[in-house]
């Protein structure tokens, strides 16, 4: 199975919460990518951007947190995080751990991409803070349509001005 949330379908962590995600900031939507391998970092970035999305680019644990505060002072956060599992020298697991502990960034949903038998494990997804886990090798436009959903699902909990 190469994509799993932790309900089984598409089930993001954004429901009641007051958003100040990037919704509007890039069009479709803005994706933090986090791979190592440039070229699994072009691929997702040609597959989105086709879709009309945004893409920023980190090449580590380290370099997304980085960006992250950054966008965070400029009251800019990227819609979704997708972030490789395994990267040195600090890798997603460690990525996810420090998003999860700032309020304004845990509420951004994170996919994180791994062969890691994590992804068929649903309650480990949950205990480690997952939002949705791509088996590698994954199938691009199936994580293009995944974000798209978390961004949908976001921007619906967006208040209107009247």
């Amino acid at each position: 199975m190469p994509i799993v949330t932790p309900g089984g379908g598409y089930q993001p962590r954004l429901t009641n919460v007051e958003p100040t995600l990037g919704a509007g900031w890039g069009g479709n939507g803005v994706v933090l990518v986090c791979d190592d391998t440039e070229s699994i970092r072009r691929l997702l970035r040609i597959n989105l951007e086709l879709d009309g999305f945004e893409v920023l680019e980190a090449c580590d644990g380290a370099s997304a947190i980085a960006l992250l505060r950054a966008l965070q002072l400029e009251d800019r956060l990227p819609d979704v995080i997708l972030l490789d599992a395994h990267m040195a020298p600090l890798d997603g697991w460690w990525a996810l751990s420090e998003i999860r502990s700032c309020p304004r960034l845990s509420r951004i949903p994170v996919v994180m991409a791994t062969a890691d038998t994590v992804c068929e494990d649903k309650a480990a997804m949950l205990a480690r803070g997952l939002d949705a886990c791509v088996q590698k090798p994954f199938d691009p436009e199936a994580v293009v349509d995944l974000v798209a959903g978390f961004v949908q699902e976001g921007r619906a909990h967006v208040p209107q001005l009247k």
